[in-house]
C-alpha cells in the first residue's frame, strides 16, 4: 500500500458543494426538449406544472446556468451523510494483481442504502416549499422509493409508492422500509388506475416495468389535489441534484493530487452514471482535462448499445412527454429473470446526447457476470454491494485487468451507488447456480421498436 495515499480520503463538511453543477450549460449539442404527446411540441413550464413541482420545472428547463445554489435546509440534511468517501480499492488492486489503481465513490452510507437520496430530498423539499400534500413515484429495485419514503416523511409529506411488480415480490424488505418511512406501496401494474388496468387487460400475468409504473404514479399525481409526480432518474433536474457525487469526486481527487483516466457508472435511467460524470465531463467539454467514460447496462435492457435514438414516451401508458433519448420502446418489459436492476426501457436525454455526440462508450454485460463481480468484490473489499452497482464493478475489473495485460498504470473511478442487503434474493438465485442470462434477440427488440412514436 501506498502510505502516501490514504485507504479512504474525506472531504471536509466545509468542502461540501455548496451548488450543483448543469452539465447541460457547457454541452454544445443540448439535449433536445420534452414534447407534448398530444401536440408534438416543446413542453412548456405551465404544461410541465401540472405534473412537476414549479422549482423542478425551472431546473429541468435550465439549459444556460451552469451552476444552482443549493438550498440550506437541503445541505444541513446532506450533512447527515455527505461528504461521502472516496475510496482507494488497495485489497481488489492486489488480488487482481494489476498496476491499476482503483477508486470508487461509495454512496451506500445512508440508511436508504443509495445516492437516490441526493434527489429524493431535494424534490421533497421543492414539494414541501411549494406547500403540496403530498407526492406519487414508481420504483423498480426499491432504491429510489426507499430514499423517497425517507425524505418525505422527514418533510412530512404523504408518499405514494409504485413499485414494479416483480420487485415488488422479490424484495418484500425494501418495501417494509418504505412502509416503516410512511409511504403506501402498490405492486404495479395495478388495478387502482385505469391505466394499470388497462395493463393488465393487454398483459395478462405481467411481471410489470417502470414505464408501466410511470405511468401510473403520473395519472395519480394528476388526479389528486395538492399532489405532484416525482422522479427518480431521466430526468435533466435529477442529474443536476446528483452532480453532488462527480463534485465531491472531483474535489478529492485534487486533495489526493491525482487524476482518473477511467469513469465507469452502472446506466439504467442515468441518475448515477450522470451524477458521477458530470462535473468530469464539464472539464472535457471546456477543453480543460481529458477522460474516459464507460456507461454500464445490462444485456437484458439494453438500451444504449442496442437502442434507437429517437422521441419515445417516458412510460408504458403514454401519458407522460416524449424525449428524445436512446430506447426500447416504451412496451418494452424486461425479462422476468432479470434481477440486476436499471430495469428502465431508454436512457436520460443528457446521456444520450452525450453519447451520441461519442463523449462516452457503452458496454451491456450479462447478470451472472455481474454477480460473479459482486461476490469477489464482496469478499476483497468487505462490502456487499447492490446489484446495479455490481455493472460498474464488473468493468472496472475488466479494465485493470487489462492494465495488467499491457503493463499501463491507469487510474480508475466507478460509481458504488449502494448496498445490495435488500436484494438477497437475486444473490440467493445467483450462489443456488439458479440464475440465468437472457439477452433479447433482434426479434424481442423490434416489438419495443413499432411502438415508436413518429415524430418528424
Amino acid at each position: 500500500m501506498d502510505k502516501n495515499i490514504p485507504y479512504k480520503t474525506y472531504l471536509e463538511e466545509s468542502e461540501m458543494p455548496k451548488q450543483w453543477y448543469n452539465v447541460r450549460a457547457d454541452m454544445k449539442n443540448k439535449p433536445a426538449p420534452l414534447l407534448n404527446p398530444a401536440t408534438l411540441k416543446p413542453m412548456t413550464a405551465e404544461e410541465l406544472g401540472v405534473v412537476f413541482c414549479d422549482e423542478l420545472v425551472q431546473q429541468e428547463l435550465n439549459t444556460t446556468d451552469a451552476y444552482i445554489d443549493i438550498p440550506e435546509e437541503i445541505r444541513e440534511f446532506y450533512k447527515m451523510y455527505r461528504p461521502s468517501p472516496l475510496v482507494r480499492a488497495y485489497c481488489l488492486e492486489k488480488a487482481l494483481g494489476t498496476p491499476a489503481k482503483i477508486y470508487y465513490k461509495f454512496e451506500g452510507n445512508n440508511t436508504s442504502g443509495s445516492h437516490k437520496l441526493n434527489s429524493a430530498i431535494a424534490q421533497a423539499y421543492y414539494a414541501k416549499k411549494q406547500g403540496l400534500k403530498g407526492v406519487t413515484t414508481e420504483t423498480g429495485a426499491g432504491q429510489w422509493g426507499t430514499a423517497l419514503s425517507m425524505a418525505c416523511a422527514y418533510f412530512g409529506l404523504d408518499c405514494k409508492v409504485y413499485m414494479v411488480k416483480v420487485s415488488y415480490e422479490q424484495k418484500p424488505f425494501r418495501r417494509e422500509v418504505m412502509r416503516t418511512y410512511g409511504a403506501s406501496v402498490t405492486p404495479s401494474p395495478s388495478d387502482t388506475t385505469n391505466v394499470g388496468r388497462k395493463i393488465l387487460a393487454e398483459h395478462p400475468g405481467t411481471t410489470g416495468s417502470l414505464g408501466c409504473a410511470i405511468s401510473e404514479a403520473v395519472e395519480v399525481a394528476v388526479g389528486s389535489e395538492g399532489y405532484r409526480y416525482v422522479l427518480g432518474s431521466v430526468l435533466n433536474q435529477v442529474l443536476l441534484h446528483q452532480s453532488v457525487i462527480g463534485l465531491e469526486s472531483l474535489a478529492a481527487f485534487e486533495k489526493l493530487g491525482e487524476k482518473p483516466d477511467i469513469i465507469i457508472g452502472c446506466a439504467g435511467g442515468g441518475s448515477n452514471l450522470g451524477g458521477l460524470i458530470s462535473p468530469f465531463m464539464g472539464q472535457k467539454l471546456r477543453g480543460e482535462a481529458d477522460y474516459r467514460f464507460i456507461a454500464v447496462e445490462p444485456a437484458s435492457c439494453p438500451s444504449l448499445t442496442r437502442g434507437k435514438y429517437a422521441y419515445d414516451y417516458c412510460d408504458t401508458g403514454m401519458v407522460c412527454p416524449l424525449a428524445k433519448m436512446y430506447t426500447l420502446g416504451s412496451g418494452f418489459i424486461p425479462s422476468a429473470n432479470h434481477a440486476g436492476g436499471l430495469r428502465y426501457h431508454g436512457m436520460s436525454s443528457t446521456l444520450s446526447q452525450l453519447y451520441d455526440d461519442k463523449l462516452m462508450e457503452a458496454v451491456s454485460v450479462e447478470q451472472t457476470k455481474v454477480f460473479e463481480a459482486a461476490q469477489q468484490f464482496a469478499r476483497i473489499e468487505g462490502i456487499l454491494p447492490a446489484p446495479e452497482s455490481s455493472h460498474a464493478i464488473r468493468v472496472a475489473i475488466d479494465e485493470a485487468l487489462k492494465c495488467k495485460e499491457t503493463g499501463e498504470e491507469k487510474t480508475i473511478l466507478f460509481g458504488l451507488t449502494g448496498t445490495g442487503y435488500f436484494d438477497m434474493v437475486a444473490y440467493q438465485k445467483f450462489n443456488d447456480g439458479e440464475m440465468s442470462d437472457y439477452i433479447p434477440t433482434d426479434e424481442d427488440l423490434a416489438k419495443g421498436f413499432a411502438g415508436l412514436p413518429k415524430v418528424d
